[in-house]
């Protein structure tokens, strides 16, 4: 999925005057490429990433995911658009402790009513390639954090995205077990036809990725 913003922004109210995050920012990403973002705390990079995935409205300019302009949708039009097009993976895994691993992956294809069997299927075979499908039946309590991760990586690819987005993903880990979760991003790109956008504050996991970009003055920059 080919992934353009044009003259992009997006501001917040205060007591004193509007808070600008973004100002006319533009971002040309082809399909199938990925993308690390990274900038200090505050620079509006989960804005940014919450805007691309339809979370947020921006206050002027334009997103097109794909041939689809998303702010065009009517609300369910938009919320179908988001689970099937649209893959997060956020720094809190977001998991629901009373579900198995298993469970928590399907749980976005109950919207789209695939065959019980069919989506088992898909996610047996995607907690295998992160590592999981031993651990199909735990809940995420008795799950490492590294663990909890993965699975919310399998939960966000259960549907095929066409984007996959990734706000802070290593944030919460430790160096080793960031690493471990680095590599898998590299083997998802490898391996599936989503376009990954992430935003982070860690080198090590930005220099894994196509391109890096790095938000300052509330504009995108190309950087290595």
């Amino acid at each position: 999925m080919r992934i353009r913003a044009e003259n992009l922004s997006k501001s917040y109210p205060t007591p004193s005057e509007p808070l600008v995050i973004l100002d006319n920012l533009q971002l040309d990403v082809a399909s199938g490429d990925s993308v690390a973002i990274r900038g200090p705390s505050g620079c509006g990079k989960s804005t940014l990433l919450h805007i691309l995935g339809t979370l947020e409205n921006p206050d002027s300019g334009t997103v097109s995911l794909g041939e689809t302009d998303p702010f065009s949708l009517g609300e369910n039009e938009l919320a179908g658009f988001r689970n099937t097009e649209i893959g997060f993976i956020f720094q809190e895994h977001y998991l629901l402790p009373q579900c198995t691993v298993l469970e928590n992956t399907i749980l976005p294809l109950l919207i789209t009513r695939e065959a019980p069997e069919k989506g088992e299927a898909r996610a047996k075979d995607l907690l295998g390639r992160v590592g999981l499908l031993e651990r199909a039946h735990h809940r995420p309590s008795e799950l490492s954090g590294g663990e909890r991760q993965r699975a919310a990586i399998a939960r966000a690819l259960i549907n095929s995205p066409g984007l996959l987005l990734c706000d802070e993903p290593t944030g919460n880990l430790d160096g080793e077990t960031a690493s471990r979760v680095g590599d898998l991003f590299v083997e998802i790109q490898e391996s599936v036809s989503s376009t990954i956008i992430v935003v982070t504050h860690s080198e090590d996991l930005a220099c894994r990725f196509n391109r890096q970009l790095v938000l300052s003055g509330k504009k995108l920059l190309e950087s290595g």
